[in-house]
C-alpha cells in the first residue's frame, strides 16, 4: 500500500488520488483535502498539526533537542506497583 504524499497515512487499494507531474513525479493522495493542501496551497504535510506526518516530525525534533528518544507513557489502566516493605526477619533465640 502506498502512503499519502501529504499526510503520510496509508492509501487503501482502489481509493485515493494519483497525480503525475509533467516531469514524471508521482504523488499519491488519500483525499482531495490532501491534494489541495499540497498542490493548490503549497503546504507541507509535516507542518500541519492534523497529519500523522506532523506527529512523526515533532517526535524527531524532540529527539534532536534532548538527544534521547522520548519515553512512552504507561497506559492509565496500569497502576504503579506499591513499594514492597521488607519482611521482618525472625530472630533466632
Amino acid at each position: 500500500m502506498p502512503n499519502c504524499s501529504f499526510c503520510d497515512s496509508a492509501v487503501m487499494k482502489g481509493t485515493g488520488l494519483l497525480f503525475v507531474k509533467k516531469d514524471g513525479t508521482i504523488f499519491n493522495f488519500c483525499s482531495s483535502k490532501c491534494k489541495k493542501g499540497a498542490l493548490g496551497l503549497g503546504r507541507e504535510g509535516r507542518r500541519q498539526k492534523w497529519t500523522p506526518a506532523a506527529r512523526k516530525f515533532q517526535e524527531m525534533e524532540a529527539v534532536k533537542k534532548t538527544g534521547k528518544k522520548a519515553e512512552a507513557k504507561p497506559p492509565a489502566s496500569q497502576k504503579p506497583a506499591a513499594a514492597q516493605k521488607p519482611k521482618a526477619e525472625a530472630k533466632a533465640a
